[in-house]
């Protein structure tokens, strides 16, 4: 497949409807709307919208900041436009905003099955430092903690 042409910008409130529509087909347990719209509205939270060239949302990332450490709390692609280097722009431009910011440290949880995920973070310098047994529902399953240093931003 070609890698998707997206621009990566700051989420603005127009952009939840469609957030909330690819969180619902990506995510067996997604989360609401509002839940989007509450963090807009916090200063610790990042969020970062793909667009694609005729001005689709198809994709976002949400980072949280807290002091040095931040964690990419949620992040997801429209089915159409997944492995096609998407995610990988949404989590570079995470990964730059953290270094910026002074981050020492960048978390993400994910679930043990999914490989290609997986491979991104691992790409990114991303390692497993823990396990959270039972995290995920619809289906159950595991949740691997990944973990980002400050020597992997430099």
């Amino acid at each position: 497949m070609t890698a998707a042409v997206v621009a990566v910008r700051p989420t603005i409130a127009a952009d939840v409807p469609a957030m909330a529509s690819i969180e619902a087909r990506a995510f067996s347990d997604p989360w609401p709307a509002s839940s989007f719209h509450e963090l807009l509205a916090h200063p610790f939270s990042r969020m970062a919208t793909a667009v694609d060239a005729s001005g689709a949302i198809v994709g976002y990332c949400i980072m949280l900041r807290a002091a040095d450490e931040a964690e990419i709390a949620n992040i997801a692609t429209a089915p159409g436009v997944r492995r096609q280097g998407v995610g990988a722009q949404l989590l570079d431009d995470a990964i730059g905003a953290g270094r910026t910011e002074g981050v020492i440290a960048m978390f993400l949880e994910v679930r043990e099955s999914n490989t290609a995920a997986r491979a991104l973070y691992t790409s990114r310098g991303f390692a497993i430092v823990g396990r959270r047994r039972g995290y995920y529902r619809h289906p159950v399953e595991d949740a691997l903690v990944l973990r980002r240093d400050a020597a992997a931003f430099e």
